[in-house]
Order: C-alpha cells, then sequence, then structure tokens
C-alpha cells in the first residue's frame, strides 16, 4: 500500500484514499469476524463491546456521557448499560452529591473481556502488518498520525 509523494494532484490523494478504504475494510473484516466468534461466546453485541471500550478508558461516564457517545438516546443507553449489568460486566454507582446522577463503571470481568478481544485485534494486525514492507508500514504509520491529530482536533 505506497502511499503517492505528490500532494499535488488531486487524481493521486483519490487514488491513495481508495488504496486506504481498501487497506480498512479488509483490516476490518479480519478483526470483526474474530471479534464477532468472540462476542458471541459471551453474549455481547458489538454495541455494547463498544461501550465496555469506551469506559475501559473511563473511570465511569454517566448514562447522557453514554447516551452521547454511542449516539442513542439515553432511554436506549440505559437498556444497554441493563443487559451489560445483568452479564456483570458493568455496575452502576449513585454519585455522592447527587443520588440521582447515575455513574456507570466497567467491572474486571469487562475489563478482562475488552483485553481479551484487544489482544485478538492487536494478533490479528500483526499478522497483517507483518507481510508489509518498510515502505506500506510507513504509510500505515504516517496515516495513523495523520488520524490520531484528527481526532485530538
Amino acid at each position: 500500500m505506497k502511499l503517492s509523494t505528490s500532494n499535488a494532484s488531486g487524481a493521486s490523494i483519490g487514488a491513495d484514499a481508495d488504496r486506504l478504504a481498501d487497506f480498512v475494510l479488509f483490516t476490518q473484516r479480519s478483526c470483526i469476524l474474530n471479534l464477532s466468534t468472540e462476542l458471541n461466546k459471551g453474549n455481547i453485541s458489538f454495541p455494547q463491546f463498544f461501550l465496555l471500550t469506551y469506559l475501559s478508558s473511563e473511570d465511569y461516564l454517566t448514562m447522557s456521557d453514554i447516551a452521547k457517545k454511542m449516539g442513542h438516546s439515553t432511554a436506549a443507553a440505559t437498556g444497554l448499560v441493563d443487559r451489560l449489568e445483568k452479564l456483570s460486566y458493568v455496575e452502576r454507582m449513585h454519585a455522592a452529591e447527587d443520588r440521582r446522577k447515575i455513574m456507570v463503571r466497567i467491572t474486571a470481568k469487562g475489563t478482562e473481556l475488552v483485553s481479551k478481544m484487544r489482544k485478538e485485534i492487536a494478533s490479528d494486525l500483526a499478522g497483517i502488518l507483518a507481510g508489509m514492507d518498510e515502505d506500506e508500514a510507513d504509510a500505515v504509520e504516517h496515516t495513523k498520525r495523520a488520524i490520531q491529530g484528527r481526532v485530538m482536533a
């Protein structure tokens, strides 16, 4: 996946974007297939897993935070949390300053699931990256930094 060095041409940028889209789709398909198999064992949906990944990087999230991050209504977020709580992947707590405020945090069981899935994804990606030459690996690293820069902005 060698990216064009000339940024002057819109055609070359379009071709680079097409190649990158193919790479993303390929890696996503590879990772999602493994992820799907593993998540089905634990009766976890993709939205539930995505919520767990959000929670794994935070001390807690409020129900409104969850709704916003997931692009759901608060009622839908509550249903998502209900199912994860029944499976012991998350727990609810009341805020000390306002008992009406519900905070959700991931449990050790939820953290273990996220960690296991992350290792599976990393293993899949390592296999893909191992087959790349230096230029392809550099292009992936450059693209990763550019995407992270946009996310942080």
